[in-house]
């Protein structure tokens, strides 16, 4: 049987091009995941502490300008806390929900795509697998002899959409599953925070 061109393959299928595209769209998407993570990344114990020492001490103007300076969504939901401390509780309770609404869709932006690309890449290969050993077996009744060698190469490349599909499908669902549980951790920090901060400006 001939070795497989890898790249001849590529160019005669549409599956794998395909395939290609959507690893390249689940790279971009994870990198930019990543960064944002990385960025809006802050050790939240330290940062509740810190603010709890300024609110205590009423002083809420650093105590604001504290939580502007400081990335992340934990920082913008305290944001929140402190300019709405005037307000009943039940008030800043509403507030508070609807800002980590907004900042759930910010976390979980993109991740949809990363998750699609897991679901839906083994599909596509088994489908340029299909298509690959019915373009083979066709082949094989187009020359009316030579047996399995014919057909062998023709599938033996077929198969390799599969394999393409698996390759890009098990590196999105464990990047979706990363993210996803970098976004549960950021939405308990804030949920747990968001009690906190009202017992700190007294209306726990």
């Amino acid at each position: 049987m001939p070795d497989i061109n890898i790249l001849e393959v590529l160019r005669t299928s549409f599956t794998l091009i395909l395939l290609l595209f959507c690893s390249i769209l689940t790279l971009t998407f994870a990198l930019e995941r990543w960064w944002y993570f990385r960025c809006v990344n802050i050790d939240g114990r330290a940062f509740m502490a810190a603010l709890k020492q300024l609110l205590e001490s009423d002083k809420f103007p650093d105590a604001l300008k504290f939580c502007k300076e400081t990335p992340g969504p934990l920082a913008s939901l305290m944001r929140v806390a402190v300019e709405s401390r005037s307000k009943s509780k039940s008030e800043v309770l509403a507030l508070l929900n609807a800002q980590q609404i907004d900042e759930r869709a910010r976390l979980e932006r993109y991740l949809g795509i990363i998750g699609t690309m897991g679901n839906t890449a083994p599909f596509i290969g088994l489908f340029g697998t299909v298509v690959g050993i019915i373009r083979a077996f066709h082949d094989l009744a187009l020359s009316g002899s030579g047996g399995p060698s014919v057909v062998a190469a023709g599938i033996a490349e077929a198969l390799v959409a599969t394999a393409g599909g698996l390759a890009v499908a098990i590196p999105s669902v464990v990047l979706y599953n990363y993210f996803m549980k970098k976004v549960k951790d950021l939405s308990s920090d804030m949920e747990a925070s968001g009690i906190r901060v009202l017992v700190y400006l007294g209306l726990g």
